[in-house]
């Protein structure tokens, strides 16, 4: 594994921030934690959450289902994520690289695989890989839901066509050069990859956020690009980042923010499987 890429966020308090607000933010855009057309009724559903980060949402779903609901937290690191005693009774952590083969105690047994947030970890060449590890996971007739944002769709969003922009795309430029990770533009296509893979009745809900919605979600992302500006390698982009976010900052008071499509993909694997 050591030859894999590093993660090129951070698991620090400032990310776990940010992320926990995203995660809130996306429920509001989206308006549900599981997409109305996965049933729920079984209360002895067993869900996975892949990549899990700070496990919020498994801990805010935990609460909106029975105790008997198994929630199973996977991710190759749980520094972000609360103590054992501090999460619910029917929660669990499990040790696992979604780029690595599904241990044989995890093949089908998953009602509900929930996956978001992976366009800074795969490039596209890997998601056709990790929809196959996440097909085996699930039971057959259990359901995929991956939900990402599209940006190659990134816009900016103005409340006059004379706001300045022009450190907005700026900060588009400096970041996408940085990694390739950090210019994904497989998300349009993940509902076809789905389909390509095996899932059955892959339908997609994609979501434009509203200009108040839209300006929370980019004061939220803003924190990634400070997390950039402290991991970035090379100390002078580094610092051309440093100096230009309070640019950003301005620019965003005066009206003007990114805005970005945001995709939910659900898929489910086939009864014969």
């Amino acid at each position: 594994m050591s030859g894999k890429p590093h993660y090129v966020l951070a698991r620090d308090y400032l990310e776990n921030v940010r992320l926990n607000l995203h995660h809130y933010l996306i429920v509001e855009l989206f308006g549900y934690h599981i997409h109305p057309d996965i049933p729920v009724s079984d209360e002895n559903l067993r869900i996975a959450d892949i990549g899990t980060g700070t496990g919020v949402w498994l801990t805010d779903l935990a609460r909106r289902l029975p105790a008997s609901v198994q929630l199973d937290a996977l991710d190759i690191s749980f520094d972000s994520t609360p103590p054992p005693e501090w999460l619910p009774s029917n929660m669990q952590t499990i040790q696992w690289d979604v780029k690595d083969d599904v241990p044989e105690e995890l093949v089908g047994v998953y009602d509900i695989v929930h996956i978001r947030l992976f366009i800074f970890v795969l490039l596209e060449a890997e998601v056709q890989p990790v929809l196959e590890r996440l097909l085996k996971l699930l039971k057959p007739g259990g359901y995929l839901q991956w939900t990402e944002v599209d940006m190659g769709a990134v816009g900016i969003q103005t409340t006059s066509p004379s706001n300045s922009t022009e450190a907005l795309r700026k900060l588009i430029r400096l970041s996408e050069s940085h990694d390739e990770r950090l210019r994904p533009r497989w998300v349009p296509s993940l509902a076809s990859k789905l389909t390509a893979v095996g899932y059955e009745g892959v339908r997609e809900d994609i979501r434009d956020a509203p200009p108040h919605l839209a300006l929370a979600l980019h004061d939220c992302n803003i924190m990634i690009h400070e997390t950039f500006a402290r991991k970035f390698n090379n100390q002078e982009r580094a610092q051309v980042l440093r100096e230009l976010i309070p640019q950003v900052e301005q620019e965003t008071k005066h009206g003007a923010c990114l805005a970005f499509t945001r995709y939910t993909v659900v898929g489910r694997k086939p009864l014969a499987q």
